[in-house]
């Protein structure tokens, strides 16, 4: 059962003009959301400062019924969470810019569980990727690890396959909504992780991939975990840029290091440069779960 506020929030965040910091703000003057439906034009210049052709468009979203209704349509075929539901992640609220809502398709339960590890690399992968992300994988998995990736070609299907051959969980974060499959040769995985595992997005079910969504989606696969594993990397890559996210959350970072004349590999090499931890076996990884656990317990 979607609450008042819930419904509320979604039809907000589609409401073309706002956007999360405005609703954020929106939320510290009126936890309830309830108030911006009686602001009249200049309200929302005031408040938002907006000019004045965005706060009329966005006084017309607010009384749109097309709109409304479209966002109700969507929420009794798809399950949201939102940033004060109990089943959000403690660990996602923890990062500077948390998704205010979540949608989601699959078992909500994985959200809660732990450890999870976050595995990114490249699309365009070498032709060692497959092997090292079931060498380094498959140990964890069986250990019962959930593994976090973003449903992309190369380095993220692989991790979620990887999880499905060795009888594990994975949760797929999504750069687009529900309704759209990208890459389109993902359709069998992603129906799969839909069916008996968990896929998530903060976007809503019509919205299709945009190149925006998939920086922005990094920052939730990073932000699900206590780590994120770099397989492979170009230089001033997505997958580099999740790296230094995981970073700035205060996640640990591990990479793969690899030959010194593959591109795929370059960006790692940066990342161990700056700091990241070097890995060579799964065992590395359990040992720094270990510590981060102890860590954690430490009053």
């Amino acid at each position: 059962m979607v609450s008042e506020y819930e419904l509320r929030l979604a039809h907000l965040l589609r409401v073309q003009g706002l956007g999360r910091r405005r609703i954020r703000h929106l939320i510290e003057l009126d936890p309830s959301l309830s108030s911006i439906y009686q602001f009249s034009i200049s309200d929302l210049q005031a408040i938002f400062r907006l000019t004045p052709m965005k706060a009329q468009r966005v006084f017309h979203g607010l009384r749109s019924p097309k709109l409304l209704n479209s966002v109700k349509q969507d929420l009794k075929t798809t399950t949201i969470i939102s940033l004060n539901h109990p089943r959000y992640p403690s660990s996602l609220k923890m990062i500077p810019d948390p998704p205010l809502l979540l949608y989601i398709k699959g078992s909500s339960e994985f959200l809660e569980h732990e450890p999870k590890l976050s595995v990114v690399g490249t699309r365009a992968h070498s032709g060692e990727a497959r092997r090292k992300v079931h060498s380094l994988l498959r140990p964890v998995i069986e250990r019962d690890w959930l593994i976090v990736s973003g449903m992309a070609k190369g380095i993220d299907s692989f991790s979620h396959q990887a999880a499905l051959t060795y009888k594990g969980k994975t949760i797929g974060v999504l750069g687009f909504g529900f309704h759209h499959i990208y890459p389109k040769e993902n359709i069998q995985l992603m129906k799969t992780l839909e069916r008996e595992h968990l896929l998530i997005s903060e976007y809503p079910p019509n919205a299709p991939p945009k190149p925006w969504h998939f920086p922005e989606r990094n920052r939730i696969i990073s932000g699900l975990s206590f780590g994120t594993l770099v397989v492979e990397a170009k230089e001033r890559s997505g997958t580099f840029i999740t790296a230094e996210q995981a970073l700035e959350q205060g996640r640990e970072v591990f990479v793969v290091p690899g030959s010194i004349l593959l591109p795929q590999t370059k960006g790692c090499h940066t990342l161990i440069q700056e700091g990241a931890q070097l890995v060579h076996s799964a065992e590395d990884l359990i040992e720094a779960r270990n510590s981060y656990e102890n860590w954690s317990l430490t009053p």
